[in-house]
């Protein structure tokens, strides 16, 4: 029996890694002969830098950069074999901003461009961005100006920082652009498939999470669709209408641009940078799963990616969660065959959440499944 498991991290509780582990725990307990491979899985947000340092056996680089609100603030991220993998969010995310002082007006991405500045000094020439949990709506700008991008006014001098900044804009010029970004290959982690602009935009959806009354939305908007008109005048390709680039504020619009960045759903990069569907190949049974099971979980997540990949192969796909909601009969759209709650009765969800009774959860759910599979598997055998 060959036994392939990519669980999502349970938030709060369990890495990705750690839950696939107490799962294979439960495996070998019911089966101890299998074959069992564990990978990462992530879906590009929260925690998907940490899942890629952990699964490609990178390391982790420190920096303090320019935060959101113009404020240092300390950020990580890690290199594998010349791989820099970050989150925007640790440098420009919502998190960093206290509720009372969120205003897109002035939230910058310029630490974004900071680390990846970083990363190039320590010979990083490939980059995966997860581009979730943003805090800003200045069109990716901030970013660009650390790499050396010129955004200037009438007057030719430099705009402000945050979407204000694209409210006098007039000029964009690349004649400081570092010289070493023609040789980097940028992939954002992107499930955001938003324009730039219009009612579907970065300003109109995602801006009054961020600050912006609805006035202002508005205003964002007018302004984004005349730094769109300018990014085409630079780089003629530039479509401000393509998937993704309203992500983050418009930052997948600039990486995109600017960058030449693929936009791509993360639980794909992640499945491609971890090796999950050749596991899938040489497996008997797939398991995945996270912390709750609903119908999102069909819609680009990594349990239903790597449910996808198991179905173009022909593989049975079990999922573990430690909640299972009532629509998650979507997920065998996904291609999940079956899915079982690791909690096994009412407790505070405090207590579920623990690591270690997370863990205990997860192991004794595998075994029970695996106990039942192996039984089945024998009286078909005879």
């Amino acid at each position: 029996m060959k036994v392939l498991i990519a669980i999502d991290s349970m938030k709060g509780s369990l890495t990705s890694l750690e839950a696939g582990e107490a799962a294979a725990e439960g495996v070998r307990r019911a089966w101890p002969d299998a074959r069992v491979q564990v990978c990462a899985l992530a879906d590009g947000g929260e925690g998907t830098a940490e899942t890629l340092i952990e699964a490609l056996g990178g390391t982790r680089r420190s920096i303090t950069v320019t935060g959101p609100l113009g404020e240092p603030v300390g950020c990580t991220y890690g290199i594998a074999g010349g791989t820099a993998v970050m989150e925007m969010a640790s440098a420009a995310g919502l998190c960093l901003v206290d509720p009372e002082r969120r205003n897109p007006l002035r939230t910058t991405t310029r630490g974004v461009g900071e680390m990846i500045r970083d990363a190039l000094e320590q010979g990083c020439r490939e980059f995966v961005i997860g581009i979730g949990g943003s805090a800003t709506n200045d069109g990716g700008i901030g970013m660009l100006r650390a790499l050396g991008w010129d955004f200037l006014d009438e007057e030719g001098n430099p705009v402000a920082d945050g979407a204000a900044g694209l409210e006098r804009l007039c000029r964009i010029s690349a004649d400081r652009a570092l010289p070493t970004l023609r040789d980097c290959r940028f992939r954002a982690a992107c499930d955001v498939k938003n324009p730039l602009c219009g009612p579907e935009g970065a300003s109109a959806v995602f801006g009054p999470q961020k600050g912006a009354d609805p006035e202002t939305a508005e205003r964002m908007d007018g302004w984004m669709r005349r730094y769109a008109a300018l990014a085409q005048k630079a780089v003629p390709e530039a479509d401000p209408r393509e998937e993704g680039s309203g992500a983050a504020g418009g930052l997948g619009f600039a990486l995109r641009t600017f960058l030449k960045a693929e936009l791509e759903p993360g639980a794909k990069i992640v499945a491609e940078k971890t090796g999950i569907e050749r596991g899938i190949r040489g497996a008997d049974v797939v398991v995945t799963g996270e912390g709750r099971l609903d119908g999102q979980t069909a819609m680009g997540k990594g349990p239903g990616t790597v449910a996808a990949a198991a179905k173009r192969l022909g593989k049975p796909v079990i999922a573990l969660a430690g909640s299972v909601a009532k629509d998650a009969g979507r997920c065998r759209d996904a291609g999940i065959d079956v899915w079982f709650p690791a909690v096994r009765g009412p407790v505070a969800l405090e207590e579920a959440m623990k690591k270690e009774n997370a863990r205990e959860n997860l192991a004794d759910a595998a075994e029970q499944v695996f106990r039942l599979w192996r039984l089945a598997v024998g009286r078909k055998e005879t």
